[in-house]
């Protein structure tokens, strides 16, 4: 159906049920139809005229008021301190106008609401914002901060391109046989560079978009991409827009190889939507940025600019956990938790009217970590699952979670009584901050002496992000942070490291202590700073607790690298590598064999396919070949390039 069929629908429909509401406007706003009136009240009384009318046109409908009826910004902050104790201790208000609310952070939202609602009620009837009380996170995210900041900025920019957005979802859907397929355009026998396209009749969705950062190439700004070259993806014909037919991109998660070329989208011109959580978009924004920065100051060459990843932000639709939305005229998103860090998502596609469903992992852990619920596997429908196999070897057996802390406690504890150092490359996001809450939570036991742990690169930020979106960690840490007021991220050991004087500072510290840095793969940032001065040392320890990958220095000295061609100054030197190398299974974010096989034996219903990617060619060879012969269901390790249709 046109999308002017849709609104005039939309309008016959509320005529209907509704003839005695206000209605203002009916517009389109991304995936979404957006009904605003005068009557709040009237919908507030009736919520289920809203779900008729859903169901009805087949289409997610709000209702907001009309922007006439709300009070100013600034008065209506100043309402509202007016009303609120300060014993509430509001630290933030801040106003969505695209939603008619008024979110008001504060330490005891309790005391905001009042007795009975009280309070809540005499803000919503001053100033007509629809109020909305969330707990102040108990640390301050300058990303998030920054984030709200520029959505403002840009909020009447973006309004305009929602609405085309929307114009470009309700185009009706071409007739005639009904296909699906999809194509491996990156991350397929390999990790790095994730991408993937699924294409029907009538649309085409790119799902992630990453690096390959271990194969980048100082004098090439396209080493490490993605095959966005092909015709199914790239429009030769078009040069100013060459990837106008994509209908959208869809990021599973904030790390480089997944969402590290999406801005890249956007130098050619892409004007269409970049699906993803709110923490995925904070997130991705925080590690581009850092991203585009280091290499410029390494001499690499990089694929765009700053600008390019504002524009991604422009663009950028949020959805929840379990939040259904039209993405293209035939397709369905819905995201599930994953599992592998904060807003990781598993992303599920619904395909015309019941004809295919698509589930892609990304990157998941199914098992509980200390921040996270294990990655979901239960859906309506599922035919074919597209699943990472990074630890997918028949030998990739990782310990637990308990198992991985001791062994790092025992290595910090032998690394201390001999006077040295510890050094562990992490990811920003993820392994860092469970890191952190394992070393915190012994040495608030006694379990190992107390010591700085100083924190390098980006992870402090990273941290606070974590904080910023406590509804998707799990329950015992929102428990332990919100009502036993224990955050472990607040302990006085943990120490940022702002400055190039304050590294060198802890790098010439005679003390034992403890430096998380990134990156985790230690193909660059701050933590080889770290290693340089420390390597020659044999009392200290290079402790790896995630993937390296082939290519990497990380891996070069896992696999017993005893010498490192390095610069100091300007000028090239060899570092010998004395210092203890340690490898600690068990930190990963990533499911191993038994919790891959898991996953697919425990789905209800059972897939009729499962195409393995994101693995060392030999480990994607080897989960499907072992998922065949456990389950009998067809199975396939693609390559990069390779197309396959599915129905």
């Amino acid at each position: 159906m046109p999308w002017e069929d849709v609104l005039k629908q939309v309008r016959e429909v509320m005529d209907e049920l509704a003839p005695q509401a206000e209605i203002t406007n009916i517009d389109l706003e991304g995936p979404l139809v957006v009904v605003y009136t005068r009557d709040m009240e009237f919908f507030a009384d009736h919520p289920d005229i809203i779900k008729k009318v859903a169901q009805t046109v087949r289409r997610r409908i709000f209702i907001r008021p009309d922007p006439s009826l709300l009070m100013d910004e600034a008065q209506a902050k100043d309402e509202i301190l007016n009303i609120v104790p300060e014993e509430a201790g509001i630290r933030d208000i801040y106003f969505v106008p695209e939603t008619g609310e008024v979110v008001i952070e504060a330490e005891s939202p309790g005391a905001v609401i009042g007795k009975d609602g009280q309070l809540l009620n005499e803000i919503k009837k001053r100033i007509r914002w629809a109020p909305r009380v969330v707990r102040a996170p108990p640390l301050e995210s300058r990303i998030v901060k920054e984030m709200r900041a520029y959505l403002k900025l840009v909020r009447e920019e973006r309004r305009e391109i929602l609405r085309n957005i929307g114009k470009r979802i309700n185009r009706p859907p071409l007739s005639g046989e009904q296909w699906v397929r999809v194509e491996a355009l990156g991350g397929y026998r390999e990790v790095g560079r994730s991408a993937t396209l699924i294409m029907t009749r009538t649309s085409r969705v790119l799902v992630d978009c990453g690096l390959n950062v271990a194969v980048s190439d100082k004098a090439d700004p396209w080493s490490g991409a993605p095959y966005l070259y092909v015709p199914e993806v790239w429009d030769a014909s078009d040069p100013e827009k060459p990837f106008k037919h994509i209908d959208a991109v869809v990021v599973t998660h904030a790390h480089l190889d997944h969402v590290g070329l999406v801005p890249l989208l956007f130098k050619y011109n892409y004007d269409g939507p970049v699906y993803m959580t709110a923490p995925t978009r904070d997130l991705a924004a925080m590690l581009l940025i850092d991203y585009v920065k280091v290499a410029q100051s390494e001499g690499k060459k990089v694929p765009y600019e700053s600008k390019h990843i504002k524009e991604m932000i422009k663009h950028t639709i949020t959805l929840k956990y379990g939040e259904t939305t039209d993405i293209a005229p035939d397709i369905r998103l819905t995201f599930h938790n994953a599992g592998h860090i904060l807003g990781s998502s598993v992303s599920h596609f619904h395909i015309g009217e019941g004809l295919y469903n698509i589930v892609i992992t990304g990157d998941i852990k199914y098992e509980r970590s200390w921040l996270f619920n294990a990655a979901h596997n239960r859906f309506p429908r599922v035919e074919t699952v597209i699943m990472e196999s990074t630890y997918g070897g028949r030998e990739d057996f990782q310990p637990s979670r308990r198992e991985a802390a001791e062994r790092l406690k025992d290595v910090v504890m032998r690394t201390y009584d001999k006077g040295g150092k510890i050094l562990i490359p992490v990811f920003a996001v993820g392994r860092s901050q469970e890191v952190m809450l394992v070393l915190e939570s012994f040495m608030r036991n006694g379990e190992l002496p107390e010591m700085p742990i100083y924190l390098d690169g980006m992870i402090w930020e990273a941290t606070t992000i974590h904080a910023a979106y406590p509804e998707y960690l799990n329950k015992d840490l929102r428990e332990l942070i919100f009502q036993k007021k224990e955050n472990p991220f607040l302990s006085p050991i943990f120490h940022r490291v702002e400055s190039v004087e304050r590294r060198e500072e802890v790098i010439s510290s005679s003390d034992p202590l403890i430096v998380l840095s990134t990156s985790g793969m230690m193909n660059g940032g701050p933590v080889l700073e770290y290693f340089k001065h420390w390597a020659d040392d044999p009392r200290n320890t290079l402790v790896f607790v995630g993937y390296q990958a082939v290519g990497t220095l990380g891996r070069r000295i896992q696999n017993g690298l005893k010498e490192v061609l390095m610069s100091l100054g300007g000028k090239p030197f060899t570092v010998k590598v004395e210092m203890n190398i340690e490898t600690i299974d068990g930190f990963s974010g990533h499911s191993d064999r038994r919790q891959l096989v898991q996953y697919i034996s425990s789905m209800n219903p059972k897939p009729e396919r499962v195409i393995i990617c994101h693995g060392e060619e030999n480990k994607c060879i080897d989960l499907a070949i072992g998922l065949h012969k456990r389950y009998g269901m067809e199975t396939m390790a693609l390559k990069n390039l390779e197309v396959v249709r599915l129905r």
